[in-house]
């Protein structure tokens, strides 16, 4: 018998395009997201990466964070270095926000969490990610921003 394996990239990118709601209402998917471990967000107008890779990661029974903020990703498989990292296997967790940033010891900080996607050579990664332009995107980021890389599996 043969044993399909599918990665969380690739699950996370069967969700491109999908959109937070302006406005009052909420994606009814996106809500489930944010709700699948926390109760109180009651709309789709707050940050939601975590809730997505939380997501992604429940669909494969991948280890999860089960959080909301970017962050708690720091603490979930496998650390690994930039040199290891692969594409399919592994999440990115970056600062955020303008000017100098807490570095990976400080939890409660702005951060985002995607899946990675690919290395660039000239200092960029290519992600996957929830709330990227209010949706699941594949967005570019600098190294420079790169807090940890995470093995899931």
């Amino acid at each position: 018998m043969r044993t399909v394996q599918t990665s969380a990239l690739q699950v996370a990118q069967r969700f491109i395009g999908l959109k937070e709601v302006k406005g009052h209402l909420a994606n009814p998917l996106i809500l489930a997201m944010l709700q699948l471990d926390q109760q109180w967000p009651g709309d789709d107008a707050v940050p939601w990466c975590s809730a997505f890779a939380n997501f992604v990661a429940m669909l494969l029974g991948l280890p999860r964070s089960k959080a909301l903020h970017a962050r708690s990703w720091l603490a979930i498989g496998e650390g690994i270095s930039f040199a290891q990292a692969e594409p399919g296997l592994d999440v990115c967790v970056f600062s955020r926000g303008e000017g100098k940033q807490p570095g990976p010891d400080v939890m409660d900080a702005p951060g985002h969490v995607t899946f990675l996607e690919g290395v660039r050579s000239d200092g960029y990664v290519r992600c996957v990610g929830g709330n990227q332009g209010d949706q699941v995107s594949s967005s570019i980021y600098s190294v420079t921003q790169l807090l940890r890389i995470r093995r899931l599996a």
